[in-house]
């Protein structure tokens, strides 16, 4: 067991707890480039059950002091309708904040940053980030908000206006730090961080996050995590292989009856076709 919590477990228990805000928001602050300050953690989807809740994911609702809105989510299995559902979370949290008789220019800002430990779509990067802009069909110039729009949303880009999404693929990561940001997906891949590390919120977690500051309770519950994720990731991989291997013996099968019929058109005689192909006198005749 490595010295270090896995951020995932983090999240489900420790990251909630006020004095734990730092850590959070040096992760965010070098995310998405400025001081983020944390008011409070709402409830989110799954953090209400997440004792029965299964272990592939876990999130977390955090509202700024700014009022904006940022989920966070970790994901560990593969699923392949995602960035559908990243977009369904924005837009029901959205929906879900909108009271009745409030403005549009009201609306509060969401930001949906996903760690996930599987291969989701194709790109070479690490880190994706999609936002909104218009873009003109003619012209091709970029949209701008009027002086009077920038003081009612109170910024002057309007991408800033919608939600936007953050996708952190860790597995990606070629475990070389380059900067601050690169720390934080260091240590979402490693569990570990080094002491040179000088990210925003690592040294607390550092400390905080210490496998052995848990107690006896907690770290008998954190084992358990820990071998149901590496059971879970077992089942995966030993459904992928399975699937692969079954895949090529039908293959190899599809071959042969194709070699087959081909043999048996130019007139080759029943056992040199056995031979060839490996099929059963039946399987032949049946041709």
């Amino acid at each position: 067991m490595r010295n270090l919590i896995r951020f995932d477990w983090a999240v489900k228990r420790l990251l909630r707890n006020k004095t734990n805000f730092g850590i959070l928001e040096g992760f965010l602050s070098e995310l998405l480039g400025e001081d983020i300050k944390i008011e409070n953690i709402l409830e989110s989807e799954t953090n209400k059950d997440y004792k029965e809740d299964k272990l592939t994911r876990v999130d977390l609702l955090v509202k700024n002091i700014k009022g904006e809105f940022i989920i966070i989510e970790v994901q560990n299995n593969r699923e392949h309708d995602y960035l559908h559902r990243i977009l369904f979370g924005a837009s029901k949290l959205l929906i879900e904040n909108l009271d009745s008789g409030m403005k549009y220019s009201e609306i509060k800002k969401v930001i949906s940053v996903n760690i996930v430990y599987f291969d989701l779509g194709q790109g070479e990067d690490y880190i994706y980030h999609g936002k909104t802009s218009f873009i003109g069909l003619h012209k091709k110039d970029t949209l701008k908000l009027s002086h009077v729009q920038q003081q009612l949303y109170k910024t002057d880009n309007i991408s800033k206006i919608y939600p936007e999404y953050y996708v952190i693929k860790v597995n990606q990561f070629n475990d070389i730090a380059k900067n601050t940001l690169d720390e934080w997906i260091y240590f979402l891949k490693k569990d570990e961080i080094k002491d040179e590390f000088k990210a925003k919120g690592l040294k607390q977690a550092k400390e905080q996050l210490d496998v052995l500051k848990l107690n006896d309770a907690e770290r008998k519950e954190y084992a358990k995590f820990i071998e149901q994720i590496r059971y879970e990731e077992s089942l995966i991989v030993s459904n992928y292989k399975v699937g692969k291997i079954e895949g090529q013996e039908e293959g190899s099968r599809t071959k042969a009856f194709e070699i087959a019929r081909n043999l048996i058109n130019t007139g080759v005689s029943i056992d040199i076709i056995i031979n060839t192909t490996g099929l059963s006198n039946e399987e032949i005749s049946g041709l």
